[in-house]
């Protein structure tokens, strides 16, 4: 008599695919690298510079990029994954080291234009492992999988930023820039040993360009499920964008603490999501994806409340439930996208949720930084988790409840063939 696996996967069995093993180690490398540079590179900045505001550019050329974001996706669509993912680290390597020239402020600009090249390498990398890991994991696996990429993703944002400044402190940018560049290419050799079948869009009859690249974000506004949710990402990605800005007034004028204490803050943030991605598949096993996906956004609207208090405790256990909840909101949302994603649109509908999961933040946070020299920190705090809350109302309607219960969608269009959700209300970041 033999038994049905279960329909999520636990982390364990996403473990034993040799395949999964040789991609994660490579996401360490790589995402080591990714975090160690562009951290340490606005640190390096403000140092030349003496500037906040041009530190601040550092990200903003890290995140322009973002607009660019379908023809990346069209790109990791149109060629084979793992030699893309391949080229690609080792451009990144060797990219980086153009930041080896920068000597003084008259050079800084070249800073600004490495990382806003190198940021365009990530948005390939991002884009051609999420086709990747579609088709080299059974639909169950996608789950834990995601799960555990992004507990790394979240360690390592603990630990990259600690090494980084530590050795831009001893040893200056160089050493940390030639780290980079190694890990970059440690990555690349690694995927060079992965072996799978890969699955290529094929350009159909009569396709024009433009209708490729835009045919992820049809797919997405057309499809009863991944629609309702991928606007429930973008507006509560949109209002934690505010907490980049009011989170230093909480930790000022609320704590009554220095500027230093925010490390703390993120440190319990950054645990309770790695502990947030190891979970995942444990809610979305016993709750579903969307319900996954609305406990996630429910916790981070109770824990950006809670930055409005002036108690500590509270503010801590609040900030380790912003973890927590991002990681089962973004890890839901992206297993539920490559589930029910064409293995040939994988490349585009992953463009189009870096695009909803960074320009809202971004914009958020420009918003935020106007309004927070007119209007007391709290309102916005208490707007950014009113935000929250109704990021949930699309998941609650009684359409999205019969979809997400079903574990089934509309393929919409330019998808061929219609990729069932094969777990009970659907499940998955990256």
């Amino acid at each position: 008599m033999t038994t049905t696996p279960p329909a999520v996967g636990t982390n364990r069995d996403a473990l034993r695919v040799p395949g999964f093993r040789r991609l994660a180690f490579a996401w360490v490398f790589s995402n080591f690298g990714d975090s160690v540079l562009f951290l340490t590179a606005a640190i390096w900045v403000k140092q030349l510079t003496g500037s906040d505001a041009a530190a601040g550019l550092v990200f903003a050329a890290l995140g322009l990029p973002a607009l660019l974001a379908p023809f990346t996706g069209r790109l990791a669509d149109r060629y084979r994954r793992r030699p893309l993912l391949i080229f690609n680290n080792l451009g990144a390597g060797v990219v980086i080291l153009a930041l080896l020239a920068v000597r003084g402020v008259d050079t800084v600009w070249l800073v600004y234009a490495v990382i806003f090249v190198y940021a365009i390498s990530s948005y390939i990398t991002a884009a051609a492992q999420s086709g990747l890991l579609r088709d080299l994991l059974d639909t169950r696996l996608l789950t834990p999988a995601n799960g555990i990429l992004s507990s790394i993703d979240q360690g390592l944002r603990i630990v990259s930023p600690l090494a980084g400044a530590g050795m831009l402190a001893l040893w200056g940018m160089h050493t940390v820039v030639l780290l980079a560049s190694a890990c970059f290419l440690a990555a690349a050799l690694i995927l060079a040993t992965l072996k799978l079948a890969e699955t290529v869009h094929a350009k159909d009859v009569g396709e024009t360009f433009w209708r490729s690249t835009t045919a992820g974000v049809r797919f997405m506004a057309r499809h009863r499920l991944l629609g309702r949710a991928l606007l429930t990402l973008g507006i509560a990605m949109g209002a934690t964008g505010i907490l980049n800005v009011t989170i230093f007034a909480t930790v000022e004028q609320g704590l009554r603490s220095p500027p230093e204490f925010l490390s703390v803050l993120l440190g319990a943030q950054g645990v309770m999501a790695v502990l947030g991605g190891l979970t995942a598949s444990l809610v979305i096993r016993r709750f579903g994806v969307r319900r996954c996906m609305i406990f996630g956004v429910a916790l981070l609207a109770g824990g950006v409340l809670t930055t409005a208090l002036t108690f500590l405790p509270l503010v801590l256990v609040g900030a380790a439930a912003v973890g927590t909840g991002a990681s089962w909101m973004i890890i839901a949302f992206v297993t539920l996208r490559q589930e029910e994603t064409p293995p040939g649109m994988q490349g585009r509908t992953a463009a189009v949720t870096q695009v909803m999961t960074n320009l809202p933040q971004v914009g958020a946070s420009l918003l935020a930084a106007v309004l927070i020299g007119i209007l007391p920190y709290q309102m916005l705090v208490t707007a950014m988790a009113v935000g929250c809350l109704l990021a949930v109302v699309p998941l609650l309607s009684r359409h999205a409840r019969s979809v997400g219960d079903a574990g089934d969608g509309d393929d919409g269009d330019d998808g061929g063939t219609h990729t069932r959700v094969r777990v009970p209300h659907g499940g998955r970041v990256e």
